[in-house]
């Protein structure tokens, strides 16, 4: 029995996974996407209003935990992420996550959300965004080289922002790649399973690597990789787990979301620390050059950053009131009285 009941400030909103589900088919993924990779460069536009730091990770042999905080000076987000390659042989998610947004008045947390499924979104509108300033003018055929749980939502995500017409697949393990060529049918691509890397990237004038091994990898070589293509290079996200042969890299102009965290986990921990890089804020704001010529190569090094989960968290409260989608929480303790919590305990003594 609660004699109280719960006040308004003590309820906070909160996605489940059922509601992110209902919330994405309410809305559509393809505009879904497109809308998110709004709310992401209006916030990479506004950068310098940012907190920015690396995510704080908590390594073990099996995996990481991370928790990826940042403020843009009134509102405060963090995300909770998890990264176990192993899981999927226990048939659990590698991935999964979730998500608060809070006043920075008050502290008062406004929502919480599932972020499995919403970052998978983000990840895959974040490369497109880059993909629409990096990648050769008229590109319409995308390989994707990783065909597990980012692969269709990479595909549809470069769909419906960077126009791509044609995807071609592979996996190390085939079942993989049949998995996303049967989730794609009826996407409006032009789906190609392909036997190796070296047969998927034929003909493809962007190519994503999106593999979830914790390891140093060779997904492609330097010999794979000819003038004029885009490198959409996601897989990489922790310490000593890279996909391209060091070659690429420097042959490559790399572009990153927050240098100083894609140093150490993204492509480029491969590297010297002095190795030149553009944060990809600097193109959207136009303080510095995308793509210049048809033969350049240009490669997006992306390992996921706070302000883009602060993106789209501020983008599915914005969904709450447009879709009806979440429960209250009662959350917060909240007492008549902000100095009598425990007259407040006492009040709820059963009878």
């Amino acid at each position: 029995m609660n004699p109280r009941g719960p006040g308004l400030l003590s309820l906070v909103p909160f996605v489940s996974v059922d509601h992110m589900m209902r919330i994405v088919w309410d809305i559509g993924v393809e505009r879904m996407l497109v809308e998110l990779a709004a709310y992401i460069e209006e916030d990479f536009r506004r950068w310098e209003l940012f907190d920015k730091t690396p995510r704080i990770a908590a390594h073990s042999a099996e995996g990481v935990i991370e928790l990826m905080p940042t403020s843009d000076g009134a509102t405060y987000g963090f995300k909770y992420v998890n990264g176990h390659p192993k899981n999927a042989a226990a048939g659990r998610q590698t991935v999964t996550a979730f998500g608060v947004l809070s006043h920075v008045d008050s502290g008062y947390p406004m929502l919480i959300s599932e972020m499995t499924i919403l970052t998978a979104l983000r990840t895959a509108a974040m490369s497109a965004l880059a993909a629409r300033a990096l990648a050769p003018p008229g590109a319409r055929t995308m390989a994707i080289v990783g065909n597990g749980a980012q692969c269709e939502f990479q595909a549809v995500a470069f769909k419906a922002l960077a126009g791509v017409e044609a995807v071609r697949l592979y996996d190390v393990d085939p079942r993989a790649t049949r998995k996303a060529a049967a989730n794609l049918k009826g996407s409006g691509l032009d789906i190609a399973a392909c036997g190796s890397s070296e047969e998927a990237i034929l003909g493809a004038q962007i190519v994503t690597t999106c593999t979830a091994d914790k390891r140093n990898a060779t997904i492609l070589t330097d010999n794979m990789i000819g003038p004029g293509v885009h490198l959409n290079a996601i897989g990489g996200d922790c310490p000593g787990k890279t996909e391209l042969h060091r070659d690429i890299l420097l042959r490559s102009d790399i572009f990153v979301e927050y240098a100083p965290q894609t140093r150490i986990e993204g492509e480029i921990q491969q590297l010297d620390a002095a190795h030149p890089v553009t944060e990809l804020w600097q193109v959207l704001t136009g303080e510095a050059p995308g793509r210049r010529d048809a033969r350049q190569i240009t490669l997006f090094d992306g390992v996921g950053f706070a302000i883009e989960d602060f993106s789209a968290l501020r983008y599915i409260r914005d969904q709450l009131d447009r879709t009806g989608h979440f429960v209250h929480l009662d959350l917060l303790a909240d007492p008549d009285d902000p100095r009598d919590l425990y007259g407040m305990l006492l009040r709820h003594r059963p009878r």
